[in-house]
């Protein structure tokens, strides 16, 4: 489901579990979220979600920069080794985040921040910095860097940009796209070396990066590299039983393995196909009193800590495919909400660890509510 169709768009408040319906979570104690309603999406809020990324993608320290020195002429300002992509502390949310203000003003059109967002966007996405991007993912020791999480939110931001029917938008994905190409042609290559996918909660996750990817190849109409996902994720994952959700999440999870999976495979699998493997692969989802503990953060200026509001998220965005997908799983929605709840109101005042990334999940999450 898209979200925010209108300038304002408002979701219908909705009162989540109750004591009479609900059961109670782990551990006996019962769920946090009972009567409290979902958040209101308007433009106030869009603009507040703006603020995030419009700031951080200036932001140039603290930086990682996450590559491998192949000498010292390598030693440079993130500013001048990534111009299009250098701010909000490393190359992927430098990237998400500009996924963010696309969606928020494709949607959004009458921003307060739009002048700024088109100033911001106009600067970066442009020929000679995306030229600057390809030589880099070019040299001898960096050709994998970010692969394959920083490869999916590209593709993403290309595809946002894509189904926009704008001017400015056509100019930066056409001085987008030869990168774009470049990373596709490594997903092309590295896919069918990868022997066992992997299954972490972090940016390796393959299931993550395929969801992502084939989303894009939809829209740019790429049949051999859907095909070429179709296959891959049957090989890593048709056989699969018995998801051990109870062992999630990991301490710094900010995916959900078992959840990415099942919302890549309602993608790649017919229908009756999808509803035979989940039976075995989660069949808890079909429960109406399915539920799962919010993840909790102890420490928000912890970077890895902070994850698990991510968690919260994602988790949200994959329960919310699930529902939009299935009637059987509409009632997931429910879960999805009290997740997105509980993390939606740590994105604003907060520390840099968790606002220079956060947004850009909430964001993702609302885009795939059901209405």
């Amino acid at each position: 489901m898209k979200f925010m169709k209108l300038t304002v768009v408002l979701f219908l408040s909705i009162t989540l579990l109750s004591c009479q319906n609900s059961p109670e979570t782990k551990g006996g104690s019962k769920s946090p979220f009972e009567n409290k309603a979902f958040p209101e999406f308007g433009i106030e809020e869009a603009e507040q979600l703006a603020e995030l990324p419009l700031q951080c993608i200036t932001q140039e320290f603290p930086n990682k920069l996450g590559q491998v020195l192949g000498s010292e002429e390598d030693l440079a300002r993130p500013k001048d080794l990534r111009p299009a992509f250098y701010g909000c502390f490393d190359w992927h949310s430098a990237v998400h985040s500009q996924w963010s203000l696309v969606k928020l003003l494709k949607d959004f059109p009458d921003l307060k921040q739009g002048d700024s967002i088109r100033s911001a966007l106009s600067k970066r996405l442009t020929e000679d910095h995306i030229q600057t991007e390809i030589n880099f993912f070019k040299t001898e020791h960096n050709q994998n860097f970010e692969r394959t999480y920083g490869w999916a939110w590209l593709f993403t931001l290309a595809k946002e940009l894509k189904t926009w029917e704008d001017p400015q938008a056509e100019e930066w994905l056409s001085n987008l796209m030869p990168l774009v190409d470049l990373l596709e042609e490594k997903m092309k290559a590295f896919l069918p070396k990868l022997v066992y996918p992997i299954r972490v909660g972090e940016h390796p996750n393959t299931a993550f990066a395929l969801s992502m990817t084939i989303d894009y190849a939809e829209v740019f109409k790429k049949e051999e590299l859907k095909s070429l996902i179709i296959n891959r994720s049957r090989d890593f994952y048709l056989t699969d039983k018995n998801c051990p959700l109870e062992w999630e999440p990991s301490g710094y999870d900010f995916l959900s393995p078992c959840l990415e999976e099942a919302s890549l495979m309602a993608k790649v699998l017919p229908e009756q196909e999808f509803q035979t493997w989940i039976k075995t692969f989660m069949p808890s989802l079909f429960s109406k009193y399915f539920n799962l503990d919010v993840a909790e953060v102890s420490d928000r200026s912890d970077g890895k800590l902070v994850h698990l509001d991510g968690l919260n998220f994602s988790r949200a965005w994959n329960l919310y495919e699930l529902a939009d997908t299935y009637e059987a799983f509409y009632h997931l929605k429910t879960t999805g909400d009290q997740h997105f709840t509980k993390a939606y109101p740590n994105l604003f005042g907060d520390t840099y660890e968790g606002s220079h990334w956060l947004g850009s999940f909430a964001i993702y999450a609302l885009d795939r509510r059901p209405e």
